[in-house]
């Protein structure tokens, strides 16, 4: 049997790896040869693969015989010794680091064959669970879990195997298979520690050598179009690149028959490992019609090189078969989608893929696009805006990964001819909302009013900016869900977006569209935007209607940062924050003290996995820096804090001290947690000027499970005495879907998901826990602030409106525009709120919102990972994703005393026998020039001793009082009531009266 030769190149490398070996003292082992793959899936349902295998290896540093071995297969729990089927293997010699590929039994599916395999069996192996067997010997084994004698290897998958090596391997199925770590390398003589679960990779003698204990050398990479098509006397050319994980690609050249006006040129080497190298493949005009295969060879610092071949095809010109327009057509998809077309146009805007042509005089048909895309790929041509071209190619509809629908294009392109040059096309003017973009797809373009940009987002990731007239809202977050109002604001956003990108669908080299002072925000404007309509994948998923500039964009900043937040005065000032995940422990296991190996707490588990935020020491300073500043701007007298690390007091604790450092005085200080602050790996928290504001009992939590996060709550006491409750929420997010059809799934009514269980957690929240806060406190002023991840008229939000909570945005923000701290999928709206009860939403001078996060683009946030400019400043832009909600409290004493302002008599007392109680008849009479205000409460001060007012209302401060419940005591009006008193013993009834105007 003839076995595989390794090449010169490899046998000289097999010598430098094996005198590597020997210096590294690495032990001979008593099987070098191991099995390193088992797949027994094959030809099964969801396989790729058409039969199963068995992978060897040879780790050792020696060339290892496989005369007359075997491998052999049995059932997981087969004890029995006819169970072992025996597939032999040839007489041929492994050498170190090369694989062996054994194909067993083929199944009824799968599409690809296996390798070219070096031996072949007709084991139909289970691709669950089962047992190999490597033996240096075709006997077959006749117990359950050999062991000695012939054995060199043995491998248990599945937790049922009764054979294996310490522990079984891992399970199977049919689109996993058992691998051997290290390349085959690590043997522990344990399978479960050695084998882990991966798509099935065969590897046979041809596979690159890993010679185990050596470095592994890693292939160059070569990536080129397999051919170039071209049209004769067009000229063109294809941009090549390769690259390398472990060395530097410098080098390029053409090795096969040079064929004049065919050359490379532009070759740029690799920056650095596993960089890129590129080239250009250039065909001149003059090449003639023609077919001619190129090899070009790639080479590194590393002495290795690889090649790729390019079939350079060069076609006489053809002739235009139908025109843009009609291959356009005027319906959802061309009539000639999947046939080979030419057509000619004016060459509008190059961009990363190719380019796009419009007709010159159009067939002034609206239902018909007068452009169409030309999809190159790698592919480059010489022409150049401006430049009629004539082109062939194939006309697709491309859909687009989550589209509703499609776009025509041509691709597979053949020819692209210059026929002239310096043309130019109007651009045609369109506006929004716009229910017929899909008539200008592919053609130039002018919005002829501004546009307001919606979201930032992706502009770091994409380039892109979102674009509509006027800022869109969430639909409930003006209208109730499902109303008509709801949907009708629903189908007008959906007509009112364009997605303004910058011609690369790839991450950009330099951030696009960013001002001088380093954003742009959302709210700004764009005038006479002006390029190219296309429809592409965007930021966030799904695909829109894009538009690739051909005049570079000028924005407005209509929507300028502010320095603090404005909002009228009062005596107490509260503030929402959400933090985003600030976190003292970081994705990297590290902590803020330098400590290595840490993790975060998640229900049971704790791990560094559980952690979110700052990825590191460096990027956490960033985030404190941010966070800091907008607190210390906001000058609140108390926070409510959203994502604060679930880990005691430590983290917020470590906020105040940073927070009180910037201020350079201890001024805040941690309200202490409640008992319960969750599971989850974030909390809510507070934190409070103890100078501005005393703690009246400890704080609240609602252990509830229907919380994730429970809601906490602090009875405070103002300088003027007054009380008030605040409770801070974080409601349950509207991501992470659940699976089926249940309430908690998306019920696409702009609500996204868990919105049941956000109604139960508002419903928990004013039905079950604020009557426990307001019963412990002593006084009904409530205030809920947080993230409640409901828009502002959404089903959570409407439960606690309907009992008597009067929404503070949708007073104090919504006359003078839209209420927003939150911006998803281009639309605007708030989840953060300020709801006051109705004893407390007379004491709220104002609300507001500071926008100073959801409008500034993601990329200046602390981030350091995956940005090509770092835009960050340690201002507090973009400290967060959600705003913060600011509101002024103007807290006054529930009743003032006006004795002053009356006059407060008493007749004679009359005793009555009948009753044994002391009568009197009480007059009050307003003797000032204003109304006094109801209700009046009228306290009796100086009793003796076993003197009682029998009719009294109450006691307030030790005394009796009788409220009179009248609206209003005008002036020099009077107001009359009885008196009932008992006594005991001989003292004389007297007292001395109060007037107050109020409730006690």
């Amino acid at each position: 049997m003839t076995f595989y030769a390794p090449t010169p190149a490899m046998l000289g490398r097999r010598t430098v790896l094996a005198a590597l070996l020997a210096s590294l003292g690495l032990p001979a082992l008593a099987s070098d040869v191991v099995i390193s793959q088992v797949y027994g899936g094959g030809g099964n349902s969801g396989a790729t693969y058409k039969n199963d295998f068995i992978e060897l290896f040879n780790r050792g540093a020696s060339p290892v015989s496989l005369n007359g071995w075997s491998v052999q297969y049995a059932s997981a729990a087969s004890a029995a010794g006819t169970a072992w089927q025996v597939t032999p293997l040839p007489n041929v010699t492994l050498q170190p680091g090369q694989y062996l590929l054994v194909q067993e039994a083929m199944g009824a599916g799968g599409t690809t064959a296996l390798p070219t395999p070096q031996a072949t069996g007709t084991i139909a192996m289970s691709g669950t669970a089962g047992k190999v067997a490597l033996a240096a010997s075709t006997t077959a084994f006749n117990v359950g879990n050999p062991s000695g004698g012939a054995l060199r290897d043995l491998l248990g998958y599945g937790n049922t195997a009764n054979g294996y090596e310490g522990a079984p391997g891992p399970g199977l199925s049919n689109t996993t298979a058992a691998l051997r770590g290290d390349d085959g390398c690590a043997d522990t003589d344990n399978n479960g520690a050695d084998f882990s679960t991966v798509a099935p990779a065969p590897r046979n003698s041809a596979s690159d050598l890993r010679v185990c204990g050596a470095p592994v050398v890693l292939p160059i990479v070569a990536t080129c179009p397999a051919t170039l098509a071209l049209a004769a006397g067009s000229g063109g050319g294809a941009t090549l690149s390769a690259t390398d994980a472990d060395g530097i690609v410098n080098s390029a050249a053409i090795t096969s028959v040079a064929v004049p006006g065919i050359g490379l040129a532009g070759f740029t080497a690799a920056g650095a490992a596993g960089e890129n190298a590129s080239v250009s493949l250039n065909v001149g005009g003059a090449v003639p019609v023609g077919s001619y295969p190129l090899a070009i060879r790639f080479g590194n610092d590393q002495g290795q090189s690889a090649s790729c071949t390019v079939t350079v095809n060069v076609t006489a010109l053809a002739g235009v078969t139908h025109s843009i327009a009609q291959i356009q057509g005027a319906g959802a998809t061309s009539p000639y989608a999947g046939t080979v077309q030419t057509t000619e146009g004016v060459l509008t805007l190059k961009v990363g893929t190719g380019f796009f042509i419009q007709d010159e005089a159009g067939d002034g048909d609206p239902t018909t696009s007068d452009g169409i895309f030309v999809y190159t790929g790698s592919t480059t041509n010489s022409a150049q805006p401006g430049d009629k071209v004539r082109v062939t190619g194939t006309v697709v509809e491309y859909t687009p990964t989550g589209a509703s629908h499609s776009v025509t294009e041509l691709k597979d392109v053949t020819a692209v001819v210059t026929q002239s040059s310096g043309h130019s096309i109007t651009p045609t003017n369109i506006d929004l909302p716009n229910a017929n973009l899909g008539q200008f797809e592919g053609m130039l373009v002018r919005f002829a009013h501004p546009l307001t940009v919606s979201q930032s987002a992706f502009l770091g990731t994409r380039g892109e900016l979102s674009l509509s007239s006027g800022r869109l809202e969430v639909p409930t977050n003006h209208y109730p869900p499902r109303t008509p109002e709801a949907l009708a604001m629903a189908a007008a956003n959906a007509q009112n977006l364009i997605v303004l990108d910058d011609g690369l669908s790839v991450t950009p080299p330099t951030i696009p569209y960013i001002g001088q002072d380093g954003t742009i925000r959302a709210g700004d404007t764009v005038a006479d935007l002006t390029g190219v309509l296309d429809f592409s994948a965007k930021g966030g998923g799904g695909a829109a209607y894009k538009l690739q500039p051909t005049v570079a964009p000028q924005f407005s900043r209509d929507n300028a940062r502010t320095t603090a937040p404005a909002i009228v005065a009062g005596n107490v000032r509260v503030a929402s924050a959400n933090v985003l995940n600030f976190f003292t422990t970081f994705t990297n296991g590290s902590n803020v003290e330098g400590a290595s190996n840490q993790g975060c707490s998640l229900g049971a588990s704790v791990s560094k996995a559980n952690c979110r935020g700052a990825d590191n020491m460096t990027e956490f300073v960033r985030q404190r820096d941010k966070i800091v500043g907008e607190l210390k701007a906001i000058d609140a007298d108390v926070y409510g804090l959203m994502e604060i690390q679930n880990n005691g007091e430590y983290t917020v604790s470590y906020l105040v001290n940073a927070l009180n450092a910037a201020i350079g005085a201890p001024t805040y200080a941690v309200v202490p947690k409640p008992a319960d602050t969750g599971t989850d790996a974030i909390r809510v928290a507070m934190i409070y000027k103890p100078a501005k504001l005393a703690l009246v009992g400890g704080a609240l939590s609602d252990s509830d499970s229907i919380n994730n996060r429970p809601p906490m709550a602090q009875t405070f006491r103002a300088a003027n005495g007054e009380r008030f409750s605040l409770v801070v929420n974080h409601f349950k997010s509207k991501g992470g879907c659940p699976t089926g059809t249940g309430p908690d799934t998306d019920q696409h009514d702009s609500q996204g998901c868990w919105n049941a269980t956000r109604i139960q957690q508002a419903n928990r929240l004013v039905g079950s826990f604020v009557p426990q806060v307001v019963a412990a406190a002593g006084d009904p002023d409530v205030l809920l602030i947080g993230d409640f991840n409901s828009h502002g008229f959404e089903d959570p939000i409407n439960a606690i409106t309907a009992t008597g909570y009067v929404n503070q945005l949708e007073r104090y923000v919504r006359p003078n525009g839209m209420p927003y701290s939150f911006i998803f999928d281009s639309q605007s709206g708030y989840l953060d709120h300020a709801l006051a009860s109705p004893k407390m939403n007379g004491q709220v001078a104002g609300a507001t919102e500071w926008h100073i996060n959801a409008d500034e683009p993601t990329v200046i946030d602390y981030n350091l990972d995956g940005k090509q400019q770092d835009l960050y400043t340690a201002q507090p832009y973009r400290a967060s994703d959600h705003d913060p909600v600011v509101i002024s409290l103007n807290l006054q004493p529930s009743f003032v005393d006006v004795s002053a302002s009356v006059r407060a008599v008493g007749s004679g007392l009359v005793y009555n026998r009948a009753t044994g109680k002391y009568g009197s008849t009480f007059t009050v009479t307003n003797m000032g020039a204003a109304a006094l205000a109801g209700p009046l409460q009228v306290q009796f001060d100086g009793l003796p001793a076993g003197v009682t007012l029998v009719n009294a209302t109450g006691s307030h401060n030790g005394a009796p009082y009788i409220t009179l419940d009248a609206a209003s005591l005008a002036a020099g009006a009077s107001v009359s009531f009885p008196l009932s008193f008992s006594k005991t013993g001989s003292a004389n009834i007297g007292y001395m009266a109060k007037v107050y105007s109020g409730t006690f």
